[in-house]
């Protein structure tokens, strides 16, 4: 990275989703305990958006970070929809439980960028955001406008915040994507520092992010932040994978098997699944999101548990773990 940003004490952070209400619909009151405990924990990378919860989860974290001390922290956020406040009637569905009454467009314009940055501080009260991704500029989210979007991003949002970042206005940007393409192609005509990752590299998920995207990012000198590295609570057990309800043949099989093995080495599958993204160099953090106090716990413990070498040795002697996957030492 041009600015290393991310450093070992923010190899766990926390992610704004569920804070944003995409599981259930979240209290402000229980979102406030949620970031209390993990700044209590010592975690000091925040990841939000403006779409968690159509603005809620930037609120949220806004609200309790702008009294804390500046310096402490680092804070991403994303760009790429602009909102614009309707009545409760004319709110679009979406996957937020409990979302304010904004509708959105996509737009990766320089100007629209501009606006999204300047909106997000006003909505988290913060003098400046540290690292700013380029937020579902991907196939999955925008379908057949890609080609559009991504042609409006390399003469808008690329340049724009390469602009900001050289002066100084924002430290990093990178794509925030659950596809790996998206990153590709920005690496091909732009000079991001950091990319958020979503849903590619996962203990259960990551034969195909070893083969192209670790390398590419390693070769143009990015770093990887995880933002799904449990697929959205699969791994913990949640009937969901990656943010849908849809669970992808052989998953759940692969799972138990992982978990039934973690068990006779006194750990988890939730623990390992932590250690295994980071094990991966291009990987300098990840930032499982929590609705409960106890979830921030749980994510501390496994970032700190040492796992024996004879589990990861298992694993990939089952085929479980890809055999070019790194696992940790």
């Amino acid at each position: 990275m041009k600015a290393d940003i991310l450093t070992e004490k923010h190899r766990l952070g926390l992610g704004g989703v569920a804070i944003g209400t995409a599981f259930e619909a979240l209290t402000d009151g229980e979102s406030y305990e949620v970031l209390q405990k993990a700044w209590d924990l010592g975690i000091r990378y925040y990841d939000t958006s403006p779409w968690y919860g159509l603005t809620k989860s930037e609120r949220r974290f806004g609200n309790f970070l702008h009294g804390q001390n500046r310096d402490e922290f680092v804070l991403s956020t994303k760009v790429g929809r602009l909102f614009v406040e309707v009545p409760e009637s004319e709110v679009p569905p979406t996957m937020w439980q409990a979302p304010l009454n904004f509708d959105f467009e996509h737009n990766y314009t320089a100007d629209a960028i501009k606006r999204s940055i300047e909106d997000s501080l006003e909505r988290t009260r913060l003098n400046h955001i540290d690292i700013v991704y380029i937020h579902d500029l991907s196939e999955d989210q925008v379908g057949d406008r890609y080609p559009y979007f991504l042609k409006q991003a390399r003469e808008g949002a690329f340049k724009v915040l390469s602009e900001l970042r050289d002066q100084k206005v924002i430290k990093a940007w990178g794509m925030g994507v659950n596809k790996i393409e998206p990153i590709l192609d920005c690496l091909d005509s732009a000079d991001p520092d950091i990319c958020l990752s979503a849903t590619q590299y996962s203990i259960l998920d990551h034969e195909d992010a070893v083969d192209r995207l670790l390398p590419a990012v390693k070769k143009a000198g990015v770093k990887l932040v995880s933002g799904a590295g449990y697929n959205s609570g699969f791994i913990a057990g949640r009937d969901r994978y990656n943010y849908v309800k849809v669970i992808p043949k052989g998953m759940t099989e692969k799972r138990d098997k992982i978990n039934e093995i973690a068990k006779r080495y006194n750990t988890t599958a939730v623990h390992a699944a932590l250690q295994f993204v980071l094990a991966a160099d291009e990987f300098v953090s990840i930032i499982p999101g929590a609705s409960r106090p106890k979830q921030v716990e749980d994510n501390v413990k496994a970032l700190n548990e040492k796992i024996p070498t004879d589990f990861w040795n298992e694993l990939k002697s089952e085929g479980l773990i890809y055999e070019k996957a790194q696992i940790p030492n």
